[in-house]
């Protein structure tokens, strides 16, 4: 195991809910509001985790297991994330294949806890979860797997450290076009505007707060932290892919937590100027990203 690695475990641990706050702040100002605080999302996570859990008696240990599993994968999964020039903690080739697969098994405990209910508007939730999210897996394996050629590695740890300036330079198209597509797969995996709102309370259009709302205490906040590390995971791939890495651990932690405020600021700016789709266009949308996706393979395979 890498242990230079484990820098950006420990980073995306403790800074990861803090993405959320710049998000809100970035909204607020758009809205001319002040604003919750930066640190917001810590001070709702201490107060859910020092509340108690209540459980309906028609649930079993599925209800249960859902928030603690969905959250130990996604925590497996930063351990796949390179940090800038450093390797993962843990690498070896094909392990995208693991990483996404880790974000399925996440989405998958957290769509059959939400079923486990029995509610049919928990399930109307975790239908629309499982459809969007089967469309937005393909851009994301075809985006890192552009990377493959470019870099002779099927290790996101290999792929990512293999991209130079050079890499932009040779092959800057099909790598802008995999970013695009990538940047649609953060949007949709995150619940984040045009395809679903973390804020909203509308019953008809609500997909991924919808499948939580029998959750609580800190069953809760098990499911908000591992939705702001989910937020880190997916924003270090594609940071990793916009900023080549640097020499120097330094270097590559200020690049790295420069890019990762700035595309939570973009992140909001993108949710303050942009109308959210309608559930009929989201699979469009999820399709244009995946023929992305393949333009950019195709750039670098012709």
């Amino acid at each position: 195991m890498n242990i230079a690695g484990l820098v950006h475990v420990v980073g995306a641990l403790i800074f990861a809910p803090f993405l959320l706050g710049l998000i809100n702040r970035t909204k607020a100002i758009f809205a001319g509001r002040t604003g919750p605080p930066l640190f917001q999302a810590y001070f709702d996570l201490l107060k859910l985790l020092r509340k108690g859990a209540v459980y309906s008696r028609t649930t079993t240990w599925v209800f249960r297991a859902g928030p603690v599993v969905s959250l130990a994968a996604i925590v497996t999964s930063l351990f796949l994330v390179p940090f800038g020039a450093q390797p993962a903690p843990l690498e070896f080739e094909g392990d995208l294949i693991l990483f996404a697969g880790l974000l399925a098994l996440a989405r998958f405990f957290t769509v059959i806890a939400a079923l486990d209910t029995g509610s049919s508007f928990e399930g109307m939730g975790a239908s629309r979860e499982v459809q969007f999210s089967a469309l937005a897996e393909p851009p994301l394996l075809l985006g890192l797997a552009t990377l493959a050629p470019l870099t002779g590695s099927l290790s996101l740890s290999g792929m990512l450290a293999g991209i130079s300036g050079g890499t932009w330079l040779r092959a800057g198209p099909a790598l802008a076009l995999a970013c695009a597509a990538l940047l649609v797969v953060f949007l949709t995996e995150n619940a984040r505007i045009p395809v679903d709102d973390p804020n909203t309370h509308l019953e008809l259009t609500m997909i991924h707060e919808v499948m939580v709302l029998d959750h609580g205490g800190p069953d809760l906040a098990f499911i908000f932290y591992g939705a702001a590390l989910k937020l880190w995971v997916l924003g270090a791939v594609l940071i990793g892919i916009l900023a080549p890495p640097q020499t120097g651990l330094f270097w590559d932690a200020t690049l790295r937590l420069s890019g990762m405020a700035a595309l939570a600021v973009l992140t909001g700016i993108i949710e303050s100027t942009t109308a959210r789709l309608r559930l009929v266009h989201v699979p469009q949308f999820l399709a244009g990203a995946g023929v992305l996706s393949v333009l950019a393979l195709l750039l670098v395979l012709r």
